[in-house]
């Protein structure tokens, strides 16, 4: 006789889903992934003003970091039908987690 109560299966990871271990060496490994995290969470979510307020960095860098950064499910892409088309990123439920990570990495530099 089986229950007909819902139990909870363990959750599979995909083969095209990386891994946090994988995403995290990603994102501490890239000169520019922390900076755009930061932005993204202080409230800088437009690319332009992404640009503006990070010297150094260029458009074509800052796309391949936010499409990796999409691509991770950290953030999500919100397309606004504007014209001019208008484009925000936002973190995701596990973007909000992930960039914990940033806590972390200030406390260290805190310490040492």
């Amino acid at each position: 006789m089986q229950s007909s109560q819902p139990h909870s299966l363990p959750k599979k990871i995909s083969a095209s889903q990386p891994t946090v271990a994988h995403i995290v060496e990603h994102t501490l490994g890239c000169k520019w992934m922390l900076q755009v995290l930061r932005l993204i969470r202080q409230g800088i979510n437009r690319p332009g003003a992404m640009t503006r307020a990070t010297e150094g960095l260029t458009t074509k860098v800052l796309n391949e970091r936010l499409v990796d950064l999409v691509n991770f499910g950290i953030v999500e892409k919100v397309a606004y039908p504007e014209i001019p088309p208008r484009v925000e990123y936002k973190l995701t439920a596990f973007g909000s987690r992930f960039v914990e990570i940033l806590d972390v990495i200030d406390d260290l530099e805190e310490y040492r």
